[in-house]
């Protein structure tokens, strides 16, 4: 992940210019790699670079060369490949940043621009001949992005990575709505992300296709290893994360193939023949989604000798044994971290200013995941694949079983994607990114969830024969294939979902709520600061995340946060353990 920072139609910009480099170096965790800016008119582009595709070109912010258009982004475009062949008028690109193909993209098709990458990114593009900005969020806001204004320059508008870089400048900041694009002429923000499946009241109907269900997902997870730094999966050893190391496994084994035909004098017959995808199912990106390339053009897939998978945990924690299982499976070269019960009550503000939230849920989950970043940060690695999405689209979550049909349990669904990016979306990227950590994460891929949300909810539904997410379960179980390598162990494959916060270990969430009890008294909880308004925390444990929020964050930066809110239920605790299904009530669960 990178970070950025933009202002358009500022007053002074050349006097602006200090201050704008100032909000932007405390976003240099997310890009420790360069630093740049550009200046034009009335408009600053500035940007802390993590340097994954184009590692020696792509520094930015990127300009055409006759410098009237200035890019600068965070994020990964998966195919821009696919466009730089695609363009209908030739562009003399300077660097082979997969970014750089959103100047050609405006150019061509002006506004509608971020409709045809397929990628996570948060950009802003200026305008020097026209004096227009346009910003663009990717559309489930995978990426962190923010927009503000500020009382003291009135008709300016601020971007930023993240919260804290445009709290100095502003005094009136949104979250930048995912699939959107703001656009300065008109001074409003549109959306351009338009699925098929965005009406949570339209019930679709599709029929359930397994293999369609498993080829998508395989294919979403190949052109997320677009890399040239060491990469690796993170791995909890539970059903989503252990699915994305399990294809990303396949593919690393697959490589080492190639390469030992190529070595062996072999690789005239091989090369088509791997160039097709997964377990023979036809791709039709091919080279240009699995790395392999046919016409000497770069190759964007890191050869590793063997898959790195992470995973962290207090000791003796359920999701680490299952993840070292799982790894041992695969064969991954695994690493397995642990921390105590004082390591992370002695991260939680630094965690709290990274997250830029107080949701309980966010901070309980974001708390191992932000300690295990810096560990794979020492280990040189830059990017890792995560499981963020699978229990929104397919009802994982526990209280899904309340569902009481398939309309509500559909809608619930959509609401929960569209929400992502405050909560999963904003705990992967800013819990790695704080680190200098990409997080890659396959299942919101657009065209797996065009796929997966129109499956027939009556499919994803739970009964006492099918435990939560079963379609994908049952699409990735080999059983009746005997021709085809099993994906998982099958009891892994058929494990019931346990909460990250959960499956690090019990205890993590026990000693947060004794902890919160020794900090925050009842005479506080009944006096809540007037200031927060209708904002009022529900428990111990709220508050006290709230007090630490306040510390470093304006009262008005509030307003971007979102706290979890259960469905059909009186529950306010997002434990899993606090929802009765959680037992081992399932004898024969993949039956």
């Amino acid at each position: 992940m990178c970070g950025i920072f933009a202002a358009h139609g500022h007053p002074d910009i050349a006097s602006f210019k200090t201050t704008a480099l100032q909000c932007v170096k405390c976003l240099r965790h997310r890009g420790p790699d360069w630093s740049g800016n550009w200046t034009g008119n009335n408009t600053i582009l500035c940007h802390e670079r993590l340097s994954i595709v184009g590692v020696d070109s792509g520094a930015q912010p990127i300009t055409n060369n006759e410098e009237t258009l200035a890019l600068a982004v965070n994020g990964e475009i998966y195919n821009h490949r696919i466009i730089r062949k695609s363009l209908k008028q030739a562009y003399d690109f300077k660097t082979r940043s997969d970014c750089e193909v959103i100047i050609p993209l405006y150019k061509q098709y002006d506004i509608d621009a971020p409709k045809h990458l397929d990628g996570m990114f948060s950009f802003v593009l200026y305008d020097k001949v026209r004096d227009r900005t346009i910003a663009a969020r990717d559309p489930i806001g995978i990426t962190s992005f923010y927009l503000g204004r500020s009382s003291k320059t009135p008709g300016a508008v601020f971007f930023a990575s993240e919260l804290k870089a445009l709290a100095p400048v502003c005094d009136n900041i949104i979250a930048f709505p995912p699939g959107h694009v703001y656009d300065s002429d008109t001074d409003k923000l549109t959306r351009y992300f338009e699925p098929t499946w965005w009406d949570g009241d339209r019930v679709p109907e599709t029929p359930l296709d397994y293999k369609l269900l498993r080829r998508t997902f395989e294919k979403s997870v190949l052109k997320r290893l677009m890399a040239e730094v060491p990469y690796g999966v993170l791995l909890s050893g539970g059903l989503d994360s252990s699915l994305v190391a399990s294809i990303a496994q396949r593919e690393s084994l697959r490589q080492q193939r190639l390469v030992k035909a190529q070595a062996d004098g072999q690789a005239n017959g091989v090369t088509n023949g791997v160039t097709n995808g997964v377990n023979g199912h036809a791709d039709d990106h091919k080279a240009d989604l699995v790395g392999i390339d046919n016409e000497n053009e770069l190759t964007t897939v890191t050869l590793l000798p063997q898959l790195n998978s992470f995973s962290i945990g207090l000791p003796d924690a359920p999701d680490t044994k299952a993840a070292q299982e799982v790894a041992a499976f695969l064969g991954t070269k695994h690493h397995s971290f642990t921390f105590t019960l004082q390591e992370g009550l002695d991260a939680l503000s630094d965690v709290i200013y990274h997250l830029e939230s107080y949701d309980v849920t966010t901070i309980r989950a974001s708390t191992p995941m932000y300690l295990l970043s810096r560990k794979i940060k020492a280990m040189g690695v830059k990017m890792v694949l995560s499981g963020e999405g699978s229990d929104e689209i397919f009802g994982g979550y526990l209280y899904f079983h309340a569902a009481p049909d398939k309309a509500a349990f559909h809608k619930e669904n959509v609401r929960r994607v569209k929400n992502l990016h405050l909560s999963d979306c904003l705990r992967a990227n800013k819990s790695t990114s704080a680190w200098g950590v990409e997080a890659r994460v396959p299942f919101l891929d657009k065209e797996f969830l065009e796929v997966s949300m129109n499956i027939d909810p009556k499919e994803k539904m739970i009964t006492p024969e099918r435990l939560e997410k079963y379609i994908l379960r049952k699409a990735f179980d080999t059983t009746d294939e005997p021709d085809v390598e099993p994906y998982l162990p099958k009891h892994i494959l058929w494990r019931q979902k346990e909460q990250f916060s959960d499956g690090v270990g019990y205890g993590w969430i026990d000693c947060l709520k004794d902890t919160a009890e020794q900090q925050v008294t009842d005479e506080m909880m009944a006096n809540p600061k007037a200031e927060w308004g209708d904002e009022i925390p529900d428990s111990k444990e709220a508050y006290w995340y709230r007090l630490m929020f306040d510390q470093h964050f304006p009262q008005y930066c509030a307003s971007t946060v979102s706290r979890w809110t259960p469905t059909w239920s009186n529950q306010t605790d997002p434990s899993g353990r606090a929802i009765g299904i959680h037992v081992a009530r399932y004898d024969n669960p993949g039956s």
